[in-house]
């Protein structure tokens, strides 16, 4: 690295620590199908709407779907950003509420892969973050990728999203292990989601607890139960999002409530609740991938 490079590095990290401290909350599942997405972006949009400042990164990188959920159109992604055709102010939409949407690469862009330099763009990029954000929620890919678990152990808060399915109640375990053994990621928050009833809600996690009980140190605390609602559906099938298109139904009333809850996790006020922070782990994390076991 030059003389250059790594002052222009340094000056990206100085520029970032004048940015508010920032809320970064990772909603990732272990399993496709989940509902992760839906989780995310209702989140926000309630969130926008209490006055909150908030940007959603989308971390799928291989299938990329925030952008196509919302209806919007998307002419670049992070991929021109890490490519250095554009900056991240240049592919940043605006979604309802002034939601902020980092739209990901699309099938081609494999973060895990990142070179050095495209390391220290992606720090420049949010360097260059003018406005100030309260809260980052990442909505990741499906799966327990190096990716994944970098992203959800740089964030200050995990949510863990899961259905009262084998394979999803496998796949969410599989995850909370691999943090909580190898990575030190203790407290996990669980949203069971599509569920009939909070008893089948509350059911669920008991399932997942028991478990992680029996096998990990870790704290597992039940969230939100979302119920099975075909508003949800519905919505979907508009492009749009349930809190807009049916406030007032279940799932509706019950992802406000999530996000009202999640208004109040404490911000950290340690220099590791700053955005740069969370950048900054996220790159170490990914340049040093570990092999982690799954059986158990």
């Amino acid at each position: 690295m030059t003389e250059n490079a790594m002052y222009d590095q340094a000056s990206g990290l100085r520029r970032m620590t004048q940015l508010t401290s920032t809320k970064v909350i990772t909603v990732t599942g272990g399993k496709g199908g989940v509902g992760k997405t839906n989780v995310t972006l209702n989140m926000a949009i309630s969130m926008a709407r209490q006055g909150k400042r908030v940007m959603v990164l989308d971390a799928d990188l291989g299938l990329a779907n925030v952008d196509v959920m919302l209806g919007l159109r998307t002419g670049r992604n992070l991929s021109h950003v890490l490519a250095g055709a554009c900056e991240l102010k240049d592919i940043i939409v605006e979604g309802p509420y002034g939601v902020k949407i980092v739209p990901a690469a699309s099938g081609t862009q494999n973060m895990a892969e990142l070179t050095a330099a495209q390391h220290m763009g992606l720090i420049r990029a949010f360097s260059t973050l003018e406005d100030d954000i309260d809260v980052l929620l990442v909505d990741t890919a499906a799966g327990i990728s190096d990716m994944v678990l970098s992203f959800s152990r740089a964030a200050q808060d995990v949510v863990v999203v899961v259905c009262d399915e084998p394979t999803s109640i496998t796949d969410a375990y599989a995850m909370i292990k691999i943090l909580s053994r190898e990575y030190d990621v203790q407290r996990f928050k669980i949203v069971a989601n599509m569920v009939r009833s909070y008893r089948e809600g509350r059911d669920l996690f008991i399932k997942l607890t028991r478990v992680a009980e029996r096998f990990l140190d870790a704290n597992l605390e039940l969230v939100a139960c979302i119920p099975l609602d075909d508003r949800v559906r519905q919505s979907v099938k508009r492009q749009k999002l349930v809190v807009e298109a049916f406030p007032r139904s279940p799932a509706a009333l019950a992802l406000g409530a999530l996000a009202n809850k999640a208004t109040m996790w404490p911000v950290p006020q340690s220099p590791g609740g700053h955005l740069e922070f969370f950048v900054e782990r996220l790159l170490v994390n990914t340049r040093h991938p570990r092999e982690v076991p799954v059986s158990e």
